[in-house]
């Protein structure tokens, strides 16, 4: 893997402080996917998720998406899935509507 970027080395530091702060580590597993370091971006989403279902629609999204761009179809129309449910229960119908296009890229993929 290639060296951290300043950023990243950032949110952990920031991390590290406030270990439980999901805006840090939703952004931490962001930074993860766009540096390239798929699997912890995506363990780090997952584990957001399972620390607050219902909390993270943003996170469902993110993980269904880079299952997505990974040709991982099963995962993502599983995690894809499961945030419609979530966005629809919380009454965010922009979140789930994305999810939903996500969706038919899966199905036409996969």
């Amino acid at each position: 893997m290639a060296e951290k970027s300043p950023r990243r080395r950032a949110l952990e530091a920031s991390l590290a402080a406030d270990p439980t702060d999901a805006f840090l580590r939703y952004g931490l597993a962001l930074q993860c996917l766009r540096e390239g370091d798929r699997q912890e971006g995506q363990q780090r989403l997952r584990e957001l998720i399972a620390d607050d279902p219902a909390g993270q629609v943003a996170a469902y999204q993110q993980l269904g998406q880079s299952y997505l761009e990974d040709g991982q179809f099963g995962e993502a129309r599983r995690w894809l899935s499961e945030g419609v449910r979530r966005a629809r229960d919380r009454g965010d119908d922009h979140a789930a509507s994305e999810m939903e296009a996500l969706l038919e890229q899966v199905d036409a993929l996969g």
